[in-house]
């Protein structure tokens, strides 16, 4: 039986890679965009469905929709997501508050919307797209870090409460890959990027580095072989790093002491 899978922030970048290589392989994708016109894909077995993570009627009624349809949803990708170029001090309310809403918050009342139908049904799959950067710091990057940190927790948590139901929890640790996510998924602070920032050495020495790796980094196609992999392997591990930062720094995070490993980040990026 086809299995019907519902992506989050599936109308670019990854999400929308991921759409389309699962509908590809037999899957039924329903595709969450903030896009209300809901254009049709033009790849068969992808549907968009209006689904905003930080509105949540519009994710329960995604939900419900798909539900009314397939009657199952067999698989959640949380995938929506964007990161705040910030320092600690300069950032707004506004702007932590809305880098926790999308990242955290909308992903868990996303994993609650789903779970009593998978409950239900007594099976389920839920794979979170996370970051490298939830094991680790990088500067001007804290509340994105701090917020793919949690996600990493509550994936770690309520695998324990949803097992008894045969439901599985992972978490996908990305590197950095050539998406348009510096153009659309990355909101810089105004005071942090102006010349009167008391950071602005750091932000001048820091942000072309991950900006380059980003524009000029590698197909995100991993990632959606990774999801693919997740789905079909039910000895699937917990965490998986994909992508050359994530494969390298996620294993030197559990090898090195905080000092060794912190050493390591200001040697890499010249901190």
């Amino acid at each position: 039986m086809t299995k019907i899978v519902l992506i989050t922030g599936a109308s670019s970048g990854m999400g929308e890679i991921t759409a389309h290589f699962l509908a590809q392989n037999n899957y039924t994708v329903y595709a969450g965009t903030r896009d209300k016109s809901l254009k049709t894909p033009e790849i068969p077995g992808v549907t968009n469905v209006y689904l905003d993570v930080s509105d949540t009627h519009s994710m329960e009624a995604a939900v419900e929709s798909i539900i009314a349809k397939e009657n199952k949803i067999d698989v959640l990708v949380n995938n929506a997501g964007f990161g705040l170029l910030s320092t600690a001090e300069e950032a707004s309310d506004e702007e932590i508050f809305q880098q926790f809403d999308v990242n955290v918050f909308g992903l868990m009342k996303m994993t609650r919307t789903v779970l009593p139908y998978m409950r239900k049904a007594k099976s389920g799959v839920i794979i979170n797209i996370s970051s490298f950067l939830g094991k680790m710091g990088l500067p001007l990057l804290s509340h994105y870090n701090a917020s793919k940190y949690a996600v990493e927790g509550f994936v770690d948590s309520i695998r324990f409460e949803v097992a008894p139901f045969n439901i599985r929890v992972h978490s996908i640790q990305s590197g950095l890959f050539g998406t348009n996510f510096v153009k659309k998924g990355l909101v810089a602070n105004a005071k942090t990027t102006s010349e009167n920032s008391p950071y602005k050495d750091l932000v001048a020495h820091f942000v072309p580095v991950v900006a380059k790796a980003i524009n000029e980094g590698p197909h995100p196609q991993p990632i959606a072989d990774a999801v693919k992999a997740i789905i079909e392997d039910e000895e699937s591990l917990i965490a998986i790093p994909v992508g050359g930062e994530a494969t390298t720094f996620v294993p030197l995070r559990k090898e090195l002491s905080d000092e060794d490993f912190e050493a390591k980040v200001k040697q890499t990026f010249g901190i």
